[in-house]
C-alpha cells in the first residue's frame, strides 16, 4: 500500500489552550494509539490534504523532528462543524505482525455485457472494510464486472483473497447491473401498446 509521509512536532503540553494555541498557527493536534503510551504532536494542516481529502487509502509515516519515524494509519478525524477545518486526528501504530482494519476503495473493472444491453452499473459499496497485516493491506479491491448481464449482481464472497480478510456478510452486494430508466420506460410502453393492440 502506498504511503504518505507526515512531518510533525512532539507536542510537550497537551492542554486546551496549548491546543487552540496550535491551530491558530495553522497546526493539527494529533495523537498516535498503540504503543506503550499515546504520542501526542502537532503538524501543518496543509500536509494532512492528501491523506484527508482522497478517496485512496494510505498508510501514513509519522516523521518527527527527533529523527524517529513511526508507520501507522489513520483511525479518527474531526473536522470543525461550520468551516470544516481538521481539528483533531488519531492514528494507530502499524507493528508488522499485528492485523489492523481499514477501509479500502473498490475498483470496478472490466465490461459488464448488461450494460452493453442497456443496463446501469451500480456500485452499492464504495468502500470495503479489510483486516490485514500491513504488508498485505492492498492500495484497492478490484471487483470484475465483466460477466454481469442485467439483474446480476457482484457479492463480496466474489473478491476474497488469500493476504486480507472482508469483513462483511457473504450477501453484501459490492456492485449490480440493473434495467435503465429509459429500457423499462421502453419495455412498459412496449407492453401497452400490445395490450392496446389486442383490444
Amino acid at each position: 500500500m502506498k504511503s504518505i509521509t507526515i512531518n510533525g512536532s512532539q507536542r510537550e503540553s497537551v492542554g486546551k489552550v496549548s491546543t487552540k494555541a496550535l491551530r491558530n498557527a495553522g497546526k493539527v493536534p494529533c495523537v498516535l494509539y498503540g504503543g506503550d503510551n499515546p504520542l501526542h504532536f502537532s503538524a501543518e494542516e496543509l500536509s494532512f490534504s492528501k491523506l484527508v481529502y482522497t478517496p485512496n487509502a494510505h498508510t501514513v509515516v509519522i516523521a518527527l523532528e527527533d529523527g524517529s519515524t513511526h508507520n501507522a494509519i489513520l483511525q479518527d478525524i474531526q473536522f470543525h462543524p461550520v468551516n470544516d477545518r481538521i481539528l483533531h486526528i488519531d492514528f494507530y501504530r502499524l507493528f508488522d505482525d499485528k492485523e489492523v482494519t481499514m477501509n479500502i476503495p473498490v475498483n470496478v473493472v472490466g465490461t459488464a455485457p448488461g450494460i452493453i444491453s442497456g443496463g446501469v452499473l451500480r456500485l452499492n459499496k464504495r468502500k470495503l472494510k479489510v483486516k490485514a497485516l500491513p504488508a498485505n493491506l492492498p492500495d484497492t479491491i478490484e471487483a470484475d464486472v465483466s460477466e454481469l448481464e442485467i439483474g446480476n449482481k457482484l457479492y463480496v464472497t466474489a473478491l476474497t483473497n488469500d493476504n486480507y480478510k472482508l469483513l462483511h456478510a457473504d450477501n453484501t452486494v459490492v456492485c449490480q447491473v440493473r434495467i435503465s430508466r429509459a429500457a423499462m420506460k421502453a419495455a412498459q410502453d412496449a407492453a401497452k401498446e400490445a395490450k392496446e393492440g389486442e383490444a
